[in-house]
């Protein structure tokens, strides 16, 4: 299963703020974000806007950059290999996904 981008994000500042030895309140406190938001980030269950991962990128003292590489990076070795161009099932589609095209009907207008 693919890893989403907001669950891999939370790994990565989590990870960030335990290397540094502080706690959940202590950055919260510092990106003045609350505390209960801070940790539904962390965990990937809160995607985290722009304005919301500077700060708290600003509180860690960690660059944005850093973060969204290394989160690229992470995601990147879970991501399925793409299949060559024109081979079969290059579109990631489960064979027996069926489509319905509804039939093109023309009315006439008196």
């Amino acid at each position: 299963m693919t890893a989403l981008l907001r669950e891999v994000i939370g790994d990565v500042l989590r990870h960030a703020r335990t290397e540094q030895g502080r706690t959940l309140r202590e950055v919260s406190d510092d990106a003045r974000v609350s505390l209960g938001y801070l940790s539904e980030v962390e965990r990937g269950r809160k995607e985290a806007s722009s304005e919301l991962l500077s700060a708290i990128c600003g509180a860690l003292e960690v660059p944005l950059s850093r973060v969204l590489s290394e989160a690229g990076e992470e995601l990147a070795r879970h991501e399925p290999v793409p299949a060559k161009p024109g081979a079969a099932g290059t579109a990631n589609i489960d064979v027996a996904t069926k489509v319905v095209i509804p039939q093109v009907v023309t009315m006439a207008v008196a």
